[in-house]
């Protein structure tokens, strides 16, 4: 058996130093004396090669280890050699001018050069297996009722990192293995000073088997002392406004263990919380934790340098422009003199990215030592920008019972017309429509998120209900949510005139005649939005009303109104699971049915209204069996919505039905039921339905299919 002690720093000093130590943000010198097999040929390492790669494998371990996020303690202590935490450092030889580790530290087997040549003929160069085990966390204070440890979060880390691990009980040689051991030893301790334990040992042995054909088993056996706690806490700092803002962000408390991770964040949080507030040059310096052995207790200090008091200045801007600084603060949700928040900064540095018309944009705050009324100072925003392509050319194609394949292709110049004024063309190509479309649309006009649209349209239909070939221009103003602001209050208004070529059946004459209606429309919308979230709502509700005044020319003048109220709410179960709930009414009034253009009358099933319908499926029909359309619906859905990671499974019941007359009757509901899958997107969860109508009747689907993008509602 060999074995050797890993200490923590503060013991290995411990006599050599009067004062107590004082923790820095250095991190352990991890470093393993080298051993190199070619400076003396009684070594049995093998091939100087293998172990060249052993000790840049290692290395290369320590560097990873290095960069990973809250694995060592705060600090180490003074700038030390790993060589010197070892129980029993190297010795040197007088003799030897280069000295080496003793060879009699490593407890190795004679070498065979018989089997490593059969072995590296096989393939296989791994003549050692080894298994390993850490004993003595079960000294931790894991039932402690202040900041308990987690041994499974601690053993978990040290497999994350450990060399011992990544060599899968596989190596060339004992010393090998016993590299391994010491990396890991060190490991271990940084480990548990992330716990407070700064007075940690890990004693290192290997137990060599009997037989060849048994596993090498390394022990590491933890002695964690005892666990530090916060004595004062102190921030070198002037003073502030609000006068707690620094010491309220730091959650730590006195008596609190020392938690790595824990006095980590929390320094974080004060380096967010003070631009929050108005102090955009906030800098937090280097830390100092002086232990006391004898309370064992840590007195934590840390520098902060706020920087002075700013608010919003002027908008700067550089490199290659895509837009001025006027046109920026449109997008900008503050104003000049406004106190200075670097959300409302990250909020405009989205804003910009979300216009599609960068390739690079930052937004920083620059000092101007300029002092403004209220006693702040200016602090300018600069933006950097460097203009991207334009153009773009996108496509989405969905599928749905009734509705058939449908694929839409977009070229669109974003900053046609600077700034934002765009110019799309689409064309539409599907089983039961074909369009093309030619749109201006000048993004955030005037204000953000206010969009206005003006268009030309010419659309052929070929549905169950009606044919219609349709030609229009319609414009429209709307202000609206996007992923970045999601707004409680959105609208929308405008007006639509065009003239449409409709098919539908004539109960006058018992055939199906076409007959060409003129229509000029001023549709509006208001929504009410208080849910969590726009593409995949978990919580809340959604209120939206829809109101259009109409006149319809052909067949005689008819003026009259299409209303719809929509509701929506979304109630969270659970983790992972979510009820949602839907219910539209909707209504035409002040002309018959038959006066109506068939396009503009209301039709119940599909993907987004009653599933387990084919698309207009529900409702009154002609003698042929065809959907006609009719004045009034109304439509419910439920659903029970289960996500695990970025896929998700949805059960749902629909119901709804058409009526004739202009209020709805609120009878002969039919109903589907069916279950979807969902596949989670940062741009919104791909939806692919699967649903039947209950009591099916003839002519209609048993099965109906949807894909598309979102939630149904």
């Amino acid at each position: 058996m060999c074995a050797n002690t890993q200490k923590a720093p503060e013991e290995v000093q411990a006599d050599q130093a009067e004062d107590a130590p004082i923790i820095d943000d250095e991190e352990f010198d991890r470093t393993i004396p080298p051993i190199d097999p070619a400076l003396d040929s009684d070594v049995p390492m093998g091939s100087v090669k293998e172990w060249e790669a052993e000790q840049e494998r290692l290395e290369e371990a320590a560097r990873k280890r290095d960069v990973k996020e809250g694995v060592a303690s705060l600090p180490a202590l003074q700038d030390r050699d790993s060589s010197e935490l070892l129980a029993d450092p190297p010795v040197e030889d007088p003799e030897i001018d280069d000295p080496l580790t003793p060879i009699d530290r490593f407890d190795v087997e004679p070498f065979d050069e018989s089997r490593y040549t059969e072995e590296a003929a096989s393939g296989d160069v791994s003549s050692l297996r080894y298994t390993y085990t850490i004993e003595g966390l079960d000294a931790l204070n894991g039932d402690s009722d202040i900041m308990p440890v987690d041994r499974g979060y601690i053993r978990a880390r040290f497999k994350e990192l450990s060399v011992l691990e990544d060599g899968n009980g596989k190596a060339t040689n004992g010393a090998m293995v016993s590299a391994r051991l010491q990396e890991d030893q060190l490991l271990l301790v940084n480990i548990l000073h992330g716990q407070g334990y700064f007075d940690a040992t890990v004693d290192g042995t290997v137990d060599l088997p009997e037989s060849e054909d048994a596993r090498v088993k390394v022990i590491l056996a933890v002695n964690p002392g005892p666990r530090y706690q916060f004595g004062s806490i102190q921030f070198d700092a002037p003073s502030v406004i609000p006068a707690g803002l620094i010491a309220n962000s730091f959650a730590p408390k006195t008596g609190e263990p020392i938690v790595a991770e824990r006095v980590l964040a929390a320094e974080a949080n004060i380096a967010v919380q003070l631009p929050q507030e108005g102090y955009p040059f906030a800098e937090t310096g280097q830390r100092d934790i002086l232990l006391d052995p004898e309370l064992r207790s840590g007195d934590y200090t840390l520098p902060v340098t706020p920087g002075p008091r700013s608010s919003f200045g002027d908008i700067l801007t550089s490199g290659t422009t895509a837009f001025d600084a006027e046109h920026i603060a449109v997008l900008a949700r503050f104003e000049k003199g406004d106190l200075y928040d670097s959300r409302k900064v990250d909020d405009l540095r989205k804003a910009l990215v979300a216009t599609g018309l960068f390739s690079l944009v930052s937004v920083k705050p620059k000092q101007t030592g300029e002092t403004a009324p209220d006693a702040t100072e200016y602090a300018s925003i600069m933006v950097n920008q460097e203009a991207g392509p334009p153009r773009t050319i996108a496509g989405e194609a969905g599928y749905g019972t009734g509705q058939g394949i449908r694929v839409e292709g977009k070229w669109i110049h974003r900053n046609l017309f600077p700034p934002e004024g765009a110019l799309i063309a689409s064309g539409l190509a599907g089983t039961r429509e074909q369009g093309a479309s030619l749109t201006f649309r000048r993004s955030n006009a005037g204000r953000r998120d206010r969009t206005v649209e003006l268009g030309l349209s010419a659309l052929h239909s070929n549905f169950e209900a009606f044919e219609a070939f349709t030609g229009g221009l319609g414009g429209r103003i709307s202000y609206q949510s996007t992923p970045i602001w999601q707004k409680k209050l959105s609208y929308s208004y405008g007006f639509e005139i065009f003239g449409t070529n409709e098919r539908d059946f004539n109960f006058d004459t018992g055939t199906r005649q076409r007959r060409t209606y003129y229509v000029a429309a001023l549709p509006g919308q208001v929504t009410f939005d208080q849910s969590n979230d726009l593409l995949n709502p978990t919580e809340g509700y959604r209120i939206t009303a829809k109101l259009s005044p109409e006149a319809s020319l052909g067949s005689g003048t008819q003026v009259y109104g299409r209303g719809l109220l929509e509701a929506t709410g979304y109630y969270p179960a659970g983790d992972s699971l979510v009820l949602a709930g839907r219910a539209r009414i909707g209504s035409i009034f002040g002309a018959e049915r038959k006066r109506i253009a068939p396009s503009r009358r209301y039709y119940a099933g599909g993907g987004g209204s009653v599933r387990g319908f084919g698309y207009q499926e529900l409702g009154p029909k002609d003698p042929e069996d065809r959907p006609i359309g009719g004045r009034s619906l109304v439509e419910a859905s439920a659903e029970v919505r289960y996500r695990f990671g970025d896929y998700g499974i949805v059960g749902f019941v629909d119901a709804g039905q058409v009526y004739t007359s202009s209020t709805p009757k609120f009878d002969d509901w039919r109903f589907g039921v069916g279950i979807g899958g969902r596949f989670y997107t940062n741009f919104g969860p791909l939806r692919l339905d699967v649903a039947t109508p209950i009591n099916r009747q003839p002519g209609e689907s048993r099965i109906s299919v949807y894909v598309s993008i979102g939630q149904a509602f």
